[in-house]
């Protein structure tokens, strides 16, 4: 079959507005060549109309195969972009969410005003929180995971992008000595029985780093509670819309002096902050 690159990205399109919601097709199609043949739309505005070789149109139908089964463009592609620095990501790890930006933007306020020296991002999966404190602050960083896997993960996107980061496998904050410095985490906050509701992609992501017990809510209150009484200055938390208003009471009863919330992009809690 004949086609020229033009026609193969809007074969594309419409071969994911099959499952997508066509305006998501669109971009997602833009991001394919941009990403995965790294075509960019200037060349796409240049060159569109030349006949695309027959690798390229081999290439975008066993990736269709794949995205038709639900599988997420993160996996396929094996990266994702997060702060303009490229992170790879398997899966065992979550896809890097815009949302955790915001947490990245808390810590590095919080932890500039309270001049800390050291953090810790607990739960660190890809490494994305710990790799852009480390090189978008003077901090000693360090970062833990359960998964061996993640931590493979991370450890190699640390390497690829310059960060000193002293990745520990553990629990929460087991393996990391006094003094502990800042606390940052994305730990799983999804209620378990919200899972038949969620979208089919999350269903290739690591269940371990989205679930949670006791509504979602466990890991993130064991956290503060040892983060309390290691007396670490504050601990910040990615967390679920809705779960903001009862993780600052348990804050409070905790032994956390001061305990707030920050909405996302369409206003739903999203960042914890816990302050002695």
């Amino acid at each position: 079959m004949v086609q020229t690159y033009r026609q193969l990205r809007l074969d594309l399109s419409a071969a994911l507005a099959e499952f997508l919601d066509p305006s998501e097709a669109h971009a997602e199609s833009i991001r394919w060549f941009e990403e995965g043949l790294n075509l960019s739309r200037s060349w796409m505005a240049a060159h569109g109309g030349e006949l695309a070789p027959g690798s390229a149109r081999r290439q975008v139908s066993a990736w269709v195969r794949r995205r038709k089964t639900g599988e997420p463009w993160a996996y396929i592609l094996g990266w994702c972009l997060f702060r303009d620095r490229r992170f790879q990501v398997t899966r065992d790890t979550l896809i890097p969410r815009p949302e955790t930006d915001l947490l990245v933007e808390a810590a590095l306020e919080v932890g500039k005003r309270l001049r800390v020296e050291r953090c810790v991002d607990v739960g660190t999966g890809s490494g994305i929180i710990a790799v852009s404190l480390a090189l978008e602050s003077g901090w000693q960083v360090s970062a833990t995971d359960l998964s061996p896997g993640a931590l493979v993960v991370a450890r190699r996107n640390a390497a690829d992008l310059g960060a000193r980061v002293a990745f520990l496998e553990g629990n929460l904050l087991d393996p990391v000595p006094d003094p502990l410095g800042l606390v940052v985490a994305n730990l799983p906050y999804v209620d378990p029985a919200d899972e038949p509701t969620l979208q089919r992609e999350l269903a290739f992501e690591p269940a371990s780093a989205l679930f949670a017990p006791d509504r979602g809510l466990a890991l993130s209150v064991a956290l503060l509670t040892t983060a309390r009484v290691r007396q670490a200055p504050a601990c910040l938390l990615e967390i679920g819309a809705g779960q903001g208003g009862e993780l600052c009471r348990r804050a409070l009863g905790l032994g956390w002096g001061k305990a707030l919330v920050h909405q996302d992009f369409v206003g739903h809690d999203r960042i914890l902050v816990a302050l002695v």
